[in-house]
């Protein structure tokens, strides 16, 4: 109310209001990321969830704004453990005292969508259990419908909603967001990371339970050990930081460069260091996934970076994705100069990658660009996971850390494997082309002959030459109306000129030629 307020400039006639509300000035108010950050938690767990998936959007909330959303509490009030084991046992067919050795009541952890609860089984082993609330999936599938009717009303009334295409951001979000709702996704998810991982010393997947695992439930190996962001216990363990950094930021890169898999939500209270140093990951409900596309276009946006090339980074940004307005190409490979100016003649180990990151996202904001929901992910990972290791050891080198894993990706582009892989692809391509155009043609041609079709057309690049044609043909019209009125106007004076005559010259009656 207070940002409508100020918004309509109707601050003078509420000041009887603030008075009773006991703020004295405009310092006593919220700045604008507070009001959005209290509003989200008052809306309940869809818009916590939908917060917190923002807080990570460089490319779409400017610095502030992330920063505020980020402290974020995925917290809800507990659930009685009565009600939870109900919901365990519907979901068993069997008692809990059946399934678990022990089952405590009392949650270690209440979040927004689910409630975890420490148990034992049969043998002994130690277990976590994340059961969901109950009736959350309606809740959630009811605001998603408000978030996108909202959406929609917004980009029709409010300009800036339109340009920057909120009903596409929330679309974005909308998948992430039912993912976390399935616990056997989180399941699969997990068992992903575990192959990957397998064999590595230096970090630990916890194990999935699936005969005690449904979509409401999952039961998971229980780690133990001290939160990564606890320097004083890491010091008191005995833990040399400086390679737990290393330990970090190997096990991202790994996740980035080698998998194409990463976890997507690198807070330090989802990393548990183990008294051995082993890095322990939990929570795997948000993920990101690499492709090849995204890959060559993460490796177009490297390569040009590392050659301080501004021409490159602007194509590679532009080929990102399409913008809701139309780009200056020229206006944008300045802004990437000078973005690069900022970097010039610093080793690659020397750039501390969350600033360049969200020096590049401001450009992008600023463009209106649309970036990948993974490719944005991933860069804000990255310079959350730089966050954590400097916060270990303010002097370890992040960027140094991934250059030997991301060096193979730009190498790899131009090597003769990297050429033949694509010659492959596109010779795939050409085939399925060929298979597939003589039936698309059918189609268009059927289409073309019945007569029953609309071409609809925008280019935005074609506005100027359609003007010009609008000119020249309005002259061209002029051109015609005027030859035609001269024309007749030219017709009508020699009518009128030889009446004239005729009138000067009578034939007078009665009256002889003379003779010759």
């Amino acid at each position: 109310m207070d940002y409508l307020v100020a918004a309509l400039g109707l601050e003078r006639w509420v000041s009887a209001e603030r008075a009773l509300h006991g703020r004295r000035g405009p310092t006593d108010f919220p700045t604008a990321p507070q009001d959005l950050r209290l509003a989200l938690e008052e809306l309940g767990p869809t818009f916590i969830k939908l917060g917190q998936l923002l807080s990570t959007r460089a490319d779409v909330l400017p610095a502030d704004y992330q920063a505020e959303l980020a402290k974020l509490q995925d917290a809800g009030p507990r659930v009685s453990g009565e009600i939870i084991k109900a919901t365990v046992e519907e979901e068993l067919s069997e008692g809990v005292d059946v399934a678990f050795g022990s089952f405590d009541s009392e949650p270690m952890a209440a979040a927004s969508i689910g409630q975890v609860h420490a148990a034992t089984l049969s043998d002994g082993a130690r277990v976590v259990v994340k059961v969901r609330r109950p009736g959350v999936v309606e809740v959630v599938e009811q605001d998603l419908a408000i978030l996108k009717n909202l959406a929609a009303s917004a980009s029709r009334h409010w300009e800036w909603a339109a340009q920057s295409d909120v009903v596409g951001v929330v679309d974005e979000i909308e998948e992430p967001l039912r993912a976390q709702l399935d616990y056997l996704q989180e399941g699969r998810n997990a068992g992903r990371f575990a192959t990957n991982f397998e064999g590595d010393s230096a970090v630990h997947i916890p194990s999935v339970y699936w005969d005690l695992t449904t979509s409401r439930m999952i039961t998971l190996e229980r780690i133990d050990g001290m939160k990564i962001s606890d320097l004083g216990a890491l010091d008191a363990a005995g833990i040399d930081r400086h390679k737990l950094a290393e330990r970090a930021a190997g096990a991202t890169a790994k996740m980035v460069f080698e998998d194409g898999f990463f976890h997507a939500d690198p807070h330090p209270g989802n990393f548990f260091i183990e008294p051995d140093g082993r890095i322990g990951i939990v929570d795997f409900g948000l993920v990101g996934t690499l492709d090849d596309r995204l890959r060559a276009r993460l490796r177009r946006l490297l390569t040009a970076f590392v050659r301080e090339d501004p021409e490159r980074l602007a194509d590679a940004m532009l080929a990102l994705g399409a913008s809701t307005e139309p780009v200056d190409r020229t206006q944008l490979t300045q802004d990437m100069r000078r973005m690069l100016n900022r970097y010039f003649g610093r080793t690659i180990g020397e750039i501390a990658l969350g600033p360049a990151i969200r020096d590049m996202l401001g450009i992008v904001r600023r463009y209106r660009l649309r970036v990948p929901v993974d490719l944005a992910l991933l860069l804000e990972v990255v310079a959350m996971d730089e966050g954590i290791t400097q916060t270990l050891d303010p002097q370890f080198r992040f960027a140094e850390a991934l250059a030997p894993y991301a060096r193979p990706q730009i190498l790899g582009h131009v090597s003769a494997a990297g050429a033949r892989h694509r010659l492959e692809d596109a010779a795939l391509d050409l085939e399925e082309l060929a298979t597939e155009v003589p039936g698309e043609l059918r189609r268009l041609l059927a289409v073309l002959s019945s007569g029953d079709f609309e071409l609809h057309v925008r280019a935005v690049e074609l506005e100027r030459l359609i003007a010009r044609g609008e000119r020249v043909g309005d002259r061209i019209a002029w051109s015609v109306v005027a030859a035609a009125a001269l024309n007749g106007l030219a017709a009508v004076a020699i009518s009128t000129r030889a009446l004239r005559r005729k009138r000067r010259k009578p034939n007078r009656p009665g009256r002889l030629l003379p003779k010759r």
